[in-house]
């Protein structure tokens, strides 16, 4: 009975073969996960939504919320849980508010009981003025397309105008008032990251009043 040849050939091709199958599973595989990936989280702001509000009511000294402010926070977490934008449904995904100062943490605060019913963490890089850095990482990172900011509204025009915008389509003289609390502006991008011209939009409701809450309002 004749023993089957075993030449160094056959050998060193039977042991390539089940890496060359290897490699080309996962070649098979590999572009559905990073497609699925880049729609998740993409550089830029490509198809994207910004929603800026200010901070919430501060007390007479301090730097944390009122309690009107407190309350006001735990209202936005129904509200931008359940929030509809000509009928589409918005939910944030990225959190944005300024770094705490010495004078505040207000922002953070703002949006603390809203990132932890959606497990979400707020991203604090960036002060009160550094409005550079906040656009660059807007347009430049990866992250995903529901962005909401809270910032002092002292800056917010220019935030705005920074993104695209204009602060006057959407804010009397194109400042945002001292009383004014219960508003976003939201700012919308087309495929490319550019923003929409003219899709500036206020949202001026009672969207975060508890009873016996009183707030300002925009007029125009």
């Amino acid at each position: 009975m004749e023993h089957e040849s075993f030449s160094p050939t056959w050998l060193h091709r039977s042991r390539l073969l089940p890496l060359v199958l290897a490699l080309l599973a996962t070649w098979l595989v590999t572009p559905v996960s990073i497609s699925a990936a880049s729609e998740a989280t993409s550089p830029g702001l490509a198809d994207a939504t910004v929603l800026i509000i200010r901070h919430a009511e501060k007390p007479d000294s301090g730097m944390g919320l009122s309690p009107t402010g407190e309350a006001r926070a735990q209202a936005y977490v129904g509200y931008f849980q359940h929030l509809t934008l000509n009928g589409v449904a918005f939910r944030p995904d990225t959190l944005i508010a300024t770094a705490d100062s010495p004078n505040s943490a207000r922002e953070r605060l703002t949006l603390a009981p809203l990132s932890q019913a959606l497990g979400i963490p707020i991203d604090l890089r960036f002060s009160n003025k550094d409005i550079a850095g906040l656009v660059h990482a807007l347009t430049s990172e990866a992250h995903r397309k529901s962005v909401l900011i809270a910032w002092h509204h002292g800056t917010l025009p220019q935030i705005i105008e920074a993104l695209g915008g204009d602060p006057h389509a959407v804010m009397p003289d194109g400042y945002w008032p001292e009383n004014v609390f219960d508003a976003v502006v939201v700012l919308r991008y087309n495929h490319d990251g550019k923003f929409i011209p003219g899709s500036e939009q206020l949202i001026h409701e009672d969207f975060a009043n508890p009873p016996g809450l009183i707030s300002g309002a925009i007029s125009q």
